[in-house]
């Protein structure tokens, strides 16, 4: 499972790459794990990205990971903040009524241009059908605008619903958000993520990835966090 046409836009500076979703590919579903379809694209970065860029990113990861800021985010046992945000389609989705239907399921990316955010999103789209058949509802949360989810939404096919968090305020109560380092920041301008016209401000933040369970009275179930973007649960 990988993105449709989105270059290798969050990793390489100068060299771009299509990443094939499942249409533009055999068709078939791909149900293997996550961590063998990222080790795939893992390979393909050490292969055609240039080793100064690739450690540009590695430093990054590393600093993020000095701090800590996995280990500080709202943690199992803890109450989920109430949030309101608009989905992909400009609809207001309230966590209090999601969760009054059942245990809810929260997957925080960075957006539509990381591939392994579509990645991601392209396994939980795989598996809904499980996760709706616990009662529970799955929804992706991400600071890009509503127009660049609904994009995505479009594009990679996905059933659940993609809400904007403008400025990462919800990502933040999570404890989740960081600010994209001077040297990536250049690395990304190069490649042209523009961060600024995908989350519609300038502040260069982002959110680590995480995925969360909330009980039906907001209480954390399952926290996963990691500063690592290339890493995420199964």
């Amino acid at each position: 499972k990988s993105t449709r046409s989105i270059s290798h836009s969050s990793l390489v500076s100068t060299s771009p790459m299509k990443w094939r979703s499942l249409q533009e590919s055999d068709g078939t579903t791909d149900a293997r794990p996550l961590r063998t379809i990222f080790a795939e694209r893992k390979e393909l970065i050490a292969k055609y990205v240039p080793p100064e860029t690739q450690a540009i990113h590695a430093q990054a990861v590393a600093e993020l990971k000095q701090r800590h800021l996995a280990a500080s985010i709202l943690q199992v046992g803890a109450k989920a903040p109430v949030f309101g945000l608009p989905d992909h389609d400009g609809k207001n989705v309230s966590s209090a009524a999601l969760l009054a239907e059942g245990p809810l399921v929260l997957c925080f990316i960075r957006g539509r241009w990381c591939p392994f955010c579509v990645g991601q999103m392209e396994a939980m789209n795989l598996i809904l059908p499980q996760i709706e058949q616990t009662g529970a509802t799955l929804v992706a949360i991400s600071p890009q605008t509503v127009k660049q989810s609904f994009f995505m939404h479009d594009q990679h096919k996905l059933r659940f619903p993609l809400l904007s968090d403008g400025g990462n305020e919800v990502a933040r109560q999570f404890g989740l958000t960081y600010r994209v380092p001077a040297l990536q920041e250049s690395v990304y301008r190069r490649a042209f993520v523009n961060l600024p016209f995908t989350n519609g401000d300038e502040s260069w933040e982002l959110p680590i990835p995480a995925t969360y369970i909330l009980d039906r009275d907001g209480t954390v179930l399952y926290a996963s966090a990691n500063e690592d973007y290339t890493d995420r649960p199964e």
